[in-house]
């Protein structure tokens, strides 16, 4: 994820990076521009059409589609946002049960062996879930000095919380915790898996092809047909208005595709491997 200053307002206005929709619309921008130029001078040029034409006034049409595609956008990056901002909420509460779940441990056991267990384990969930939901392989070595036999060909995030159940249930048998507090730790490694499975719903749950591909089929005919309708009062300037336009709307829908899979690798995606070696810090801090 970009990290920033939000109050250098003046500076995102010049600067560009590898996420930035002016890069990855550009070759687009050009083949309008020259799209644009072609309708112009056909209409101004070649034809020779009057401002009293009538195909001047589909830009009636235009006014009211425009905002009818604002309303859809609008909606669009809601969504997206929406998907993007309860990632983070799930990854927070991850961190914050990483830490609880540590915090009672670290005053319910004696046995060093049985922490250094739990040291290990609860921050390689976080990492393990993090290449899960990147769809990264997971190697025998998840951080320096972890090491945990992953069946690649098994759901990776429930054979680690495996492992801590069996623990847990381990401490259990031979009294080295209670019924009660069983009870107590079986709630917070229940909260795991409740926050893998509901990662797991927002990354292979996409927004539906009919509603996204008809966004982008509106946004290339409604700017395919603005200089049909703005050539003869606006003239070559026509060019320039219509790309900016569609580099408008366009934006918006790169934007949003962007951010509704918030676990990715995109530049605005959730840094989750950072966060797992957060939670890591603390835990080991804890432990």
């Amino acid at each position: 994820m970009i990290s920033y200053n939000t109050k250098e307002w003046f500076t995102f206005i010049f600067r560009f990076h590898r996420s930035d929709t002016v890069r990855k619309l550009f070759p687009i921008m050009i083949a309008i521009a020259f799209y644009s130029y072609a309708v112009g001078y056909a209409e101004v040029e070649y034809f020779k059409l009057s401002e009293n034409n009538q195909i001047k006034n589909i830009t009636i049409m235009h006014s009211m589609l425009g905002f009818v595609l604002s309303l859809l956008l609008v909606f669009r990056t809601n969504t997206a946002y929406d998907r993007w901002w309860e990632g983070r909420k799930l990854w927070g509460g991850l961190v914050n049960n990483s830490r609880n779940l540590a915090l009672k441990l670290s005053v319910m056991l004696k046995d060093e062996h049985d922490k250094v267990f739990f040291r290990k384990t609860i921050p390689s969930y976080a990492s393990v879930l993090s290449k899960h939901l990147r769809n990264e392989d997971t190697g025998k070595q998840l951080f320096d000095d972890v090491d945990l036999q992953i069946d690649h060909y098994k759901h990776r995030p429930n054979q680690v919380m495996k492992m801590m159940y069996s623990k847990i249930n381990d401490l259990y048998t031979s009294q080295k915790i209670t019924g009660d507090q069983l009870i107590v730790l079986n709630s917070e490694l229940q909260s795991f898996t409740d926050i893998c499975g509901a990662c797991e719903r927002i990354k292979n749950t996409p927004i539906p092809y009919s509603y996204s591909a008809f966004i982008k089929k509106f946004i290339f005919f409604y700017t395919m047909t603005l200089p049909f309708g703005f050539s003869l009062s606006l003239g070559y300037y026509v060019i320039p208005v219509v790309v900016f336009c569609f580099y408008a709307f366009a934006s918006l829908e790169l934007i949003a595709e962007e951010i509704e899979d918030p676990f990715g690798m995109d530049e605005n995606d959730l840094p989750t491997p950072k966060m797992a070696e957060n939670i890591k810090k603390h835990i080991e801090e804890i432990l």
